[in-house]
């Protein structure tokens, strides 16, 4: 579970979160919605510790984020906005195995990780292949298996169908859509719902600094209006 406690976040003297309080239960897929400013961003930032709060407490597991920030960005895998924001290796493989490295696995247990997140996202045999020479989707795919690699509890993905053409987007959907039927919680940052509404449990809509609409995609839907989000 990912919970937040009276989350406060500043920045400088503006309250971008404002007393947060927040559950997402392991296996859930959650849309976190919202105009632009208003926090969804600085909000899942706090999962695993990217971003510290001003007041409150972040829990991943029961546990603070700031106890054990390698137990809390092990359980919760962050994909940015813009895949290039995190790539850190010139071929897909290399860059899908430093997550794993760096917790200092055996090089069994790695390649049985790369190997299977490769697989989930449709890249299988092509850890060779330079990041820079991927499309766009590829690019967000190759984001995605980095993240799977260190087998999160919870995936966390900054509106990634973004700046995806429609076969791209198809195929990142369909993915996050098949993690979720095998267990994955996902939690996905978006100001458009088209296409992920059908397949979320839950939309959260933040407004001014705190949540404003918490339930599922149907119950919400009516009450969107003012809130800047492009609905289903």
């Amino acid at each position: 579970m990912i919970e937040t406690r009276d989350l406060v976040h500043r920045y400088d003297e503006t309250p971008v979160l404002d007393g947060v309080d927040l559950a997402i239960e392991d296996g859930e897929f959650v849309l976190v919605a919202g105009p632009n400013g208003a926090g969804k961003t600085t909000l899942v930032r706090h999962f695993n510790g990217l971003a510290d709060p001003n007041a409150g407490e972040v829990l991943v597991n029961g546990r603070p984020v700031s106890d054990d920030l390698v137990a809390a960005r092990t359980a919760v895998g962050m994909v940015f906005q813009d895949p290039r924001d995190q790539f850190v290796a010139a071929t897909v493989r290399a860059d899908v195995a430093f997550g794993p490295e760096n917790l200092g696995l055996s090089h069994a247990e790695i390649d049985r990780r790369v190997s299977e997140a490769l697989d989930t996202v449709r890249l299988t045999g092509r850890g060779d292949e330079r990041v820079d020479q991927l499309s766009g989707g590829e690019q967000a795919r190759v984001a995605i298996a980095g993240a799977l690699a260190m087998e999160p509890d919870h995936l966390v993905l900054d509106e990634p169908l973004a700046s995806l053409d429609a076969p791209a987007r198809e195929a990142v959907l369909d993915r996050l859509t098949a993690l979720h039927d095998q267990g994955t919680g996902v939690v996905v940052v978006t100001h458009d719902l088209r296409d992920l509404a059908a397949v979320a449990d839950r939309v959260v809509v933040l407004h001014d600094g705190d949540v404003a609409l918490d339930g599922t995609p149907d119950a919400v839907m009516d009450d969107l209006s003012g809130f800047d989000v492009r609905p289903c």
